[in-house]
């Protein structure tokens, strides 16, 4: 290898790493607005990564799920809900349910972002990998393998194989999970309404894998559990917003 080549690889690292900082500070950002904690970024991209990575022997994803691409998923990954920056705090911190109109609302921001990352394309005049990566998870993460999920109602394979990944991963967590307004249920529990989804709302190849490697999933979730301090921040942090919205 040359010393042309050598430079190149690093400056193709160098962008990667910048890449991974800037993402994690802006899904960092948008977090702040929820009721998620910084971890459930950190378990989201190592949920993926780890079945990304089980899933590479198999036939049908081996094309697609190279250790590259694997790469590119978990360093985009923290920025799949990007999108809600731009829902209303009164719909975004409800703590109660949303009225069928507030829902469609809330249903937007997978639109907003894929339309933001759109218009940066055309305004920089390019695209790239990254980029198309980046729209398929902010866009297509709920969608459903029976074509029941939106926002397009795609179904099957033609579900993009990232936003797949990522729907297996964001559900789980989000069963597991404590939040302002809700305990999270045992991993038991999550793994059997993650099953009983196969086929209807994740891919069942996928599905099979999770099973497999479920044991994986719950040591990725205990190593970036979240704290008493963290949920402590996140509830004054929601308290506050909350009642800002209700002076306005």
């Amino acid at each position: 290898m040359n010393s042309t080549d050598n430079s190149q690889q690093a400056e193709a690292s160098s962008e990667l790493t910048a890449l991974t900082v800037a993402a994690f500070a802006m899904a960092s950002l948008v977090e702040t607005r929820d009721s998620d904690t910084v971890n459930h970024i950190l378990r989201i991209q190592h949920y993926i990564r780890s079945l990304a990575q089980r899933l590479q022997g198999q036939p049908s994803f081996a094309a697609v799920l190279t250790d590259h691409y694997i790469q590119l998923l978990y360093q985009l990954a923290p920025l799949y809900d990007m999108g809600t920056m731009g829902i209303p705090d009164r719909i975004l911190l409800k703590l109660t349910s949303l009225t069928p109109m507030e829902h469609a609302i809330m249903k937007t921001h997978t639109t907003l972002a894929r339309d933001v990352i759109a218009q940066a394309e055309r305004t920089l005049g390019r695209q790239s990998e990254l980029l198309t990566t980046l729209k398929e998870l902010v866009f297509s993460h709920h969608e459903k393998w029976d074509g029941s999920g939106y926002p397009q109602g795609l179904a099957g394979t033609q579900i993009p194989v990232s936003a797949r990944l990522l729907a297996i991963a964001d559900v789980y967590d989000a069963l597991i999970s404590d939040r302002v307004y809700k305990a999270g249920i045992p991993h038991d529990k999550a793994v059997g309404i993650i099953f009983q989804g196969r086929g209807s709302h994740f891919d069942p190849d996928m599905v099979d894998v999770f099973m497999e490697m479920q044991d994986e999933f719950q040591a990725i979730a205990q190593r970036f559990a979240d704290t008493e301090l963290d949920m402590q921040r996140k509830i004054e942090y929601m308290a506050n917003a909350i009642a800002e919205v209700a002076e306005l």
